[in-house]
């Protein structure tokens, strides 16, 4: 039983599970001859090159299986294409004058620095002086000449821009808590600088406090800012302008302080700045008080001197070149001050008079910064940069010094600087591609500058509008080439696609808010139409390439094909890739647009074409347009896939029509290929196993994946129209039914004309041809489960439509008969080993044990299942195992009836015999299930061996037991009989009274019958003295009335015994000759009335009618005879002679 016991899978081993398949409905006669195909399909060949241009199909179909995910379509992370560049849409060259005056206005920029130099820029005169001869290539001489001409300038005038924006946790001096606080701030020259002297207090220098100097403070270098009442952190947000005498020793100082009087220092003091000349700071600032008390309303006697908050001295040699923008903490006036808070202040050192040609041209600073970043950007970006597209500005330390210190001296505000760097960059950028990261920050500046300036002068603002048109032109150049430079299988072009539509809605943010020089149209709008321009670019480029209208129609078509691919796969691109950029970035529903444009004109195209193939349809034809509109479906569903779409606004609805003729005959060629690829993969198969882990050859291999591909095909078609789909799928199953069957024919007859192996009983051919054939039956039924079509006026049976569910059916019937029949003539080989076996078992004396007598049997049946179980799948071993089941016990029904009137130990050898193959047969599970085995045949046997081991008398009682047990199969066929019957306990007899039958059987010539019936108690051994009794004969009748009653003298207690009964047999009367047997019933005598015991129950009363339905005996009640006539015994042989006789009479019926 180990062959059996090692099963522990219930899963085909070889079958790989195909994705669906399909089948035929009505079997042809013919289907099964193994006639060779026609030849006149595709062209003559074993088919493989057909199904590998199928296979191409059918995967170029792998990608279009719901929506695209942009991880699928990025598959490069190589650099992006080149972008196109125009040396001419840079800034205009500078000609040679203009050129020399710039080189003197960086020279000079240069040569009259002032502040302090920040930590990333470089202090060293020899080097930024070397660099600006780099950026203007002259020569040694030339360098020198130049800066010769302009040290010999004027220097020029500085000036310090200050803005007072606001204070902090200052010192509250008035009595609610808070201060008034107002801001002094002056430049203190050289000369009236705080000085320490030693040995003295540390005093610092103020406004209004005396100070014992000789040199004169101009009153215009006192400002004063507005007064802000009651708080300590005040916001002025005031500016200022300082003409500065030395920049190297002046210094800005500031104070500020509580307001106390009643009138306003700040007017006061700026009247007082229309006086010069005073002489002293003490006499200046006194002079300035009083000028305020005069004007005020208090008293001569009250205190009205303002309280000190603190000060700063700030070096103008210190502030940097880039300006300060910064918190300064407050200092004291001496030591003994009290002070705290901080004021924050906006400083630039800046020139208001230069000695340049440019200048005194009128060139502003505005201009010349433009044309020296434009220079100096173009000596950064050099040629030998070795990705230059990446480039990001990143300018060095001497060319970020010059730029920042002429920035400075020309007093450009920080709108000013970031739209002159995006103007000169965004100008490179179009003949010197430059990262556009980099763009998107100088715009990202722009507009933050923007947001805190919101104006420049109407010149400089044209110039920005203009610059903003000539980067949207050129950025909607490259859109209109989407494609070609920013691909989408290219990760990185995608990304720059992505930050120049960033630019592009950055741009668009300032339409709304240019007071001159608007746009034409929104940028939008140029943007859609750009799209729209370059898909219809694209479009034509690529017919013209692939498809050109000038060759006849059939050379076109493999163009077209070809061409509604590259679209297909555009369009994924658009939806996973393009789409979220444009909609995200800009709200431009680009995927829309691009489906929409390019999907009616591929299908203008498809309709001509059709048009004009329709009368030269052959097969090269048809296979075109069939590949040509799987893919117009695919761009169909592709559309219908995206929530909210619908196909049928589009205009490829319909479409399908022109193609029909074409995929019928297509598919009509795909079932010859089919048959001629078979007949090929069977020709070379050497029914072998393909490898060690299947079971079947390789042409089931085959089989199952052109069975596989053909499904898979059908899914892609995906016919819309019901009806027509109906019509192809009906036609399409049935070609793959016969195929499968044609596949089954072909391999019987190779297995036929092999040559088997002598003596070989188990034959591994056939092993593989059992294989072969159910895995065929598996993919076949798995291919027409996923053959479906919409449901047309068929309907649907259990999620299929009817007349596929037909035709698998019967296709399942076909294989299933044919593995039988492969299984039949495996076992077959087997049939005299196991009549040998069985008959040693039978031939074995009484003197050894049962299980030493079926030992050789047991292995004899392991060693060939064993072999079998290595050979077979699941599936087939359990249709073996079957067959060698009924094998097994017809050879032992044979055994017994070939052997009568044998001792007990026979029957219990093969009783022992039987119950040992039930248990070898169902191996704990693992084999055949235990209600298979005990069915059927297994009954009959257990039943035989069961009577051979009763005595007699025991038989003739089951004999009865088996009528009471019967139930007539077809209660209205015999007809009923109906009657009474009670024990009369005083007279100790059985009272019975027949009352009438009804619906008999017509068993004369003239319909009728001449019935009567014969009452009689059985078994006869119980009953021994009983005669039986009958009823008179009713003439001509199918339903004759008796009402007799008979009696039947018997004690109660024999009533009770096993198997005691009354039978009722009716029979046809015949005058010429035998009796006609019409039918029988029985009636056990244990539920009669006065013999049931009272603990059992009440029984039936008297009067009370029975209707009994009668019948034929069935086979078990003769198995009970047969077993008797082999008993040589007289009562055995009575009681037979007797029911012989009834069955002469039931077989004359017959």
């Amino acid at each position: 039983m180990s062959a059996l016991l090692d099963i522990k899978s219930s899963v085909l081993r070889q079958v790989q599970v195909c994705p669906s398949f399909r089948w035929k409905t009505e079997q042809e006669p013919e289907s099964t001859d193994t006639q060779e195909p026609p030849t006149g399909a595709w062209k003559p060949g074993d088919g493989v090159e057909f199904f590998a241009h199928m296979r191409l199909i059918l995967k170029k179909g792998d990608g279009r299986q719901g929506l695209p995910c942009p991880e699928v379509l990025l598959r490069s992370g190589s650099p992006a294409p080149a972008e196109p560049v125009d040396p001419n849409r840079d800034l205009r060259a500078l000609t040679q004058e203009e050129v020399e005056m710039l080189y003197e206005e960086a020279l000079y920029t240069v040569l009259h620095r002032a502040g302090t130099m920040g930590p990333d820029q470089v202090d060293d005169e020899e080097v930024l002086l070397g660099y600006l001869q780099q950026v203007f290539g002259t020569s040694s001489e030339e360098h020198m000449e130049a800066i010769a001409r302009v040290k010999k300038a004027k220097a020029p005038t500085y000036a310090l821009k200050v803005s007072v924006m606001r204070a902090k946790n200052l010192l509250a001096k008035d009595p609610n808590g808070f201060s008034d606080p107002y801001c002094m701030l002056g430049i203190l020259p050289a000369s009236s600088a705080p000085q320490e002297s030693s040995g003295q207090k540390e005093q610092r220098f103020g406004f209004r406090k005396g100070s014992k100097r000789s040199s004169p403070l101009p009153a215009k270098c006192i400002q004063v800012t507005e007064v802000k009442n009651s708080t300590l952190n005040p916001v002025w947000k005031e500016h200022f302008l300082f003409e500065i005498e030395d920049v190297n020793t002046d210094q800005l100082h500031l104070d500020i302080w509580d307001h106390d009087d009643d009138v306003s220092l700040a007017e006061a003091c700026r009247k007082l700045n229309e006086v010069i000349g005073l002489k002293g700071m003490s006499r200046y600032f006194k002079q300035i008080v009083k000028s305020a008390r005069a004007n005020g309303t208090a008293g001569p006697t009250e205190d009205h001197t303002d309280d000190f908050l603190g000060c700063l001295n700030i070096p103008i040699r210190e502030v940097p070149v880039a300006g300060a923008d910064r918190w300064f903490k407050l200092e004291p006036r001496s030591s003994a001050s009290r002070v705290q808070g901080d004021c924050h202040l906006v400083l630039k050192l800046i020139t208001t008079q230069r000695d340049t040609a440019m200048s005194q041209r009128g060139r502003s600073g505005f201009l010349s910064y433009l044309m020296l970043l434009s220079r100096v950007l173009r000596f950064e970006h050099r040629v030998e940069e070795p990705n230059s597209s990446s480039w990001r500005g990143e300018l060095s330390g001497p060319g970020t010094t010059v730029l920042c210190l002429h920035g400075a001296q020309s007093n450009l505000s920080p709108l000013q600087l970031a739209v002159l760097h995006w103007q000169v960059s965004s100008r490179h950028h179009q003949s010197r591609t430059l990262d556009y990261r980099y763009l998107l920050g100088l715009l990202e500046d722009v507009q933050a500058h923007w947001e805190e300036a919101a104006s420049l002068p109407q010149e400089q603002e044209e110039s920005l509008a203009d610059s903003f048109s000539a980067f949207s032109e050129f950025g909607l150049k490259l859109l209109r080439q989407l494609r070609d430079y920013f691909p989408a299988t290219n990760s990185t072009a995608v990304y720059r696609l992505g930050l120049l539509l960033k630019c592009l809605e950055k741009i668009q943010l300032f339409q709304p808010v240019f007071a001159v020089c608007p746009f034409e149209t929104e940028l939008n709008v140029d943007i859609v139409a750009a799209l729209k321009r370059g898909n219809r670019e694209w479009y034509d480029q690529l017919l013209n390439t692939k498809s050109p209208r000038e060759q006849p129609g059939p050379q076109r078509l493999a163009g077209l094909v070809e061409l509604a691919d590259i679209i297909y796969e555009d369009l994924q691109a658009c939806f996973g890739v393009y789409a979220s950029l444009f909609y995200g970035i800009l709200k431009v529903d680009f995927f829309t647009l691009t489906f929409r444009q390019l999907e009616r004109l591929v299908a203008e195209e498809a309709w001509v074409l059709t048009e004009e193939l329709s009368p030269k349809m052959n097969l090269e034809v048809a296979s075109g347009l069939f590949e040509l509109y799987l893919t117009l479906a695919d761009t169909q569903r592709f559309w219908s896939c995206i929530p909210g779409r619908e196909s049928r606004s589009l205009a490829l609805a319909g479409i399908h029509t022109p193609f029909l003729p074409a995929v019928k005959l297509w598919l009509h060629v795909l079932r010859d290929q089919a048959k001629w690829r078979l007949q090929g993969a069977v020709d070379v198969d050497t029914l072998e196993p393909v490898d060690a882990s299947s079971k079947h050859s390789s042409s089931a291999a085959t089989t199952s994946l052109c069975l596989t591909h053909i499904q898979e095909l059908w899914v892609r078609l995906a016919w819309p129209d019901p009806a027509q789909a109906q019509g192809l799928g009906t036609q399409l199953s049935q070609d793959m039914c016969e195929t499968s069957l044609f596949y089954t024919a072909l391999l019987r007859k190779k297995v036929d004309t092999q040559p088997g192996a002598a003596g070989e009983a188990v034959s591994e051919q056939l092993c593989v041809v059992l294989n072969n054939v159910e895995l065929v039956r598996r993919a076949a039924g798995q291919a027409l489960r996923g053959l479906t079509w919409p449901e047309g006026a068929s309907g649907l049976e259990g999620g299929l439509p009817r007349p596929l569910l037909s035709c698998m059916q019967a296709l399942d019937e076909d294989l299933q008969r044919e593995a039988h029949t492969v299984t039949a003539h495996l076992t077959s080989k087997m049939v005299a080993d196991i009549r040998k076996y069985v008959q040693h078992i039978s031939l074995s004396p009484d003197s050894i044990q049962n299980d030493e007598a079926v030992a050789p049997l047991l292995k004899y049946l392991d060693e060939k299942l064993a072999l079998l179980n290595d050979s077979l799948v699941k599936e087939n071993l359990s249709r073996v195992l079957e067959a060698l089941w009924e094998l097994l016990l017809q050879a032992i029904l044979q055994a017994l009836s070939a052997n009568r009137d044998v001792s007990a130990d026979f029957y219990g050898r093969f009783h022992f015999t039987l119950e040992a193959l039930v248990s070898f047969f169902h191996a704990e599970g693992q084999g055949l299930p235990l209600e298979n085995l005990r069915d059927g045949s297994y009954k009959r046997l257990e039943e035989e061996l069961r009577l051979h081991k009763c005595s007699t008398r025991e038989c003739i009682e089951q004999f009865y037991l088996d009528k009471l047990k019967q139930r007539s199969l077809e209660q209205n066929r015999f007809g009923r009989l109906t009657v009474r019957c009670h024990y009369e306990a005083a007279e100790q007899r059985l009272a019975v009274e027949v009352l009438h039958a009804a619906d008999l059987l017509p068993l004369d010539a003239n319909g009728l019958s001449d019935p009567f019936v014969i009452v009689e108690l059985g078994p006869p051994h119980l009953f021994p003295l009983v005669r039986s009794q009958r009823t008179q004969v009713k003439a001509r009748t199918l339903h004759p009335v008796y009402d007799e009653l008979f009696h039947f003298s018997v004690p109660a207690e024999a009533c009770r015994r096993r198997g005691a009964c009354v039978l009722f047999t009716v029979m046809d009367h015949d005058w010429l000759s035998t009796n006609d047997f019409a039918g029988e019933a029985a009636l056990g005598l244990g539920g009669v009335s006065g013999i049931a015991r009272p603990h059992v129950g009440g029984g039936m009363r008297p009067g009370q009618p029975i209707t009994l339905h009668l019948r034929r005996p069935r086979a078990e009640v003769r198995s009970v005879l047969r077993m008797l006539e082999g008993r040589s015994n007289k009562e055995a042989q009575e009681f037979v002679k007797k029911l012989k006789e009834l069955e002469k009479c039931m077989e004359a019926d017959l």
